[in-house]
């Protein structure tokens, strides 16, 4: 793991990947590194451990739990309005995500041994690990804003390397159920074009960390997850198994036809090479693409490097020059491949929406029925 933190300088995050060169220069940073060796650290201390013995947690993660309850404990006072005629993002999510921002000081006020004065930038990514409140939709983007909170108070010293089992199944979790709720209640839209900045149209690391729990197991291979007695029985103690159940209780069809990327996984031989590949693919899809990049917050704690720190940028920039924004402060960058071509396409309804029609006698007037995502 990295260096814990040692500044007395706190910055405001802000906003820096603006361009190809951008992200290049971040791939090439030492923030970049931390990230992943972050993910790699939490994904070791999970190995063979279950979700159901994950226990109480420690007096330093504890009010970590107690700061995600709060956050549900907000939605669950911000009621969705009726919307019953679009089956895109509820507007109450707006209130919502502005009653944390609210709260958001006081919340972390509560979190022993998080300096007062670092509050201000660490609380913006947990502001942000929420969805976003213009385009109401959420994707992996937003779930890196958590991983870089959680990255942040680790560097802070609010928890220690002996907490990372209970961080991931305890704290991640309690995050993940709070996200399942929030979609589900707001409707939030899949980011990106095409709903596939994560795995599940939302999520990306449950499914790492979750091959991570799994990659030592004795008995259950990927091929499991279409094994419906396996998943009812075990889905209590495994993330992977967990979000696999979730996307069929939600989504009509077989996994191949709406989640086939999840289905193809489904073939590896061991949980193993799952978890290891699972780690590229993050690097890569959500790491190393700019759409989901550009979102990406930097501050003291998770510094960018400057023109003057990398060469290679400054060399770039003067190049390229800077890039032009929507009107949403978003790049659009020409040639860029992956799971989406830009994070502003055309509104993908939630998936939440779409069993909700599902499950209705009588479809509703004006709305026409749409593929899965």
């Amino acid at each position: 793991m990295s260096d814990r933190a040692s500044t007395s300088s706190y910055i405001e995050p802000t906003k820096r990947i603006l361009s190809p060169a951008h992200l290049a220069a971040f791939q090439r940073s030492k923030t970049h590194d931390e990230l992943l060796s972050f993910i790699d650290a939490l994904n070791d201390s999970i190995v063979g451990e279950k979700l159901t013995q994950a226990g109480p947690g420690s007096e330093r993660t504890q009010p970590l739990v107690a700061a995600l309850d709060r956050v549900l404990d907000i939605a669950k006072a911000t009621p969705p309005v009726d919307n019953k005629l679009s089956r895109f993002g509820n507007p109450a999510f707006k209130d919502f995500y502005d009653r944390v921002g609210e709260a958001s000081h006081q919340i972390h006020s509560q979190i022993p041994g998080l300096p007062a004065e670092a509050i201000p930038e660490v609380e913006v990514y947990f502001r942000e690990a929420w969805g976003n409140r213009q385009r109401v939709d959420y994707g992996s983007g937003m779930e890196l804003n958590f991983l870089c909170w959680l990255l942040c108070l680790y560097k802070l010293g609010v928890f220690e390397e002996e907490d990372f089992t209970f961080v991931v199944l305890g704290v991640f979790w309690r995050y993940i159920e709070v996200m399942r709720y929030l979609q589900s209640t707001y409707w939030l839209e899949p980011a990106g074009s095409h709903g596939v900045w994560g795995l599940d149209d939302y999520h990306f690391l449950p499914f790492l960390w979750g091959a991570g729990q799994l990659k030592n197991h004795k008995h259950f291979r990927p091929k499991a997850i279409h094994d419906p007695e396996i998943l009812e029985e075990f889905s209590k103690d495994y993330m992977y198994l967990s979000c696999i159940s979730f996307i069929n209780s939600i989504k009509t069809a077989s996994l191949r036809w709406h989640s086939p990327m999840l289905d193809d996984i489904s073939a590896v031989k061991t949980w193993e090479k799952v978890n290891s590949g699972m780690r590229k693919m993050f690097a890569a899809e959500v790491l190393g693409k700019l759409p989901v990049m550009q979102h990406a917050m930097f501050g003291s704690l998770l510094p960018f490097p400057t023109p003057d720190e990398d060469t290679e940028l400054a060399k770039a920039l003067e190049e390229e020059g800077v890039p032009e924004l929507d009107e949403h402060g978003h790049v659009h960058a020409r040639g860029e491949t992956g799971w989406a071509m830009d994070c502003c396409g055309i509104p993908v309804p939630s998936a939440f929406a779409e069993a909700e029609r599902n499950r209705s006698t009588h479809s509703r007037p004006g709305i026409k029925p749409i593929p899965f995502d």
